[in-house]
């Protein structure tokens, strides 16, 4: 039974509010051998990270978004992640033109990898509306 401490109950809240079933689906894929990995998440990066001040949702969400793609080879967390985005508030035009941003910094190649990735989250997304 994981332990309910409070840093782990805000990091479920700020993950639930941010990336949705997603996330959950994230977290429930490390059960086992790896939960320790999903406790991880929860407490520090969502509940330490995502819980601190000064800095929104929204900017949180950019930053992390700009992260993965200099990453390179994060496809299945941009997906999470772009997908978070949207829920806290950034528009797709906000999305493209932040890895627009990234260009001069990281290259074409990364910055295309990143674009397909939204371009199919968008997709999947603008298809469900419909």
């Amino acid at each position: 039974m994981k332990e309910m401490n409070e840093r782990y109950v805000k990091g479920i809240a700020n993950l639930q509010e941010i990336d949705g079933s997603a996330g959950k689906d994230v977290i429930e894929s490390l059960s086992g051998i790896t939960a320790d990995i999903g406790k991880y998440i929860i407490e520090f990066a969502f509940g330490d990270v995502y819980d601190r001040g000064t800095l929104d949702l929204k900017q949180r969400e950019m930053i992390t978004i700009t992260s993965l793609l200099t990453q390179g080879d994060t496809e299945p967390q941009l997906v999470v992640h772009i997908n978070g985005a949207l829920n806290v508030g950034l528009t797709e035009e906000e999305i493209i033109e932040t890895f627009i941003q990234c260009i001069p910094y990281v290259g074409f190649p990364r910055v295309l990898n990143a674009v397909s990735v939204a371009k199919k989250v968008f997709e999947k997304r603008n298809a469900e509306l419909y």
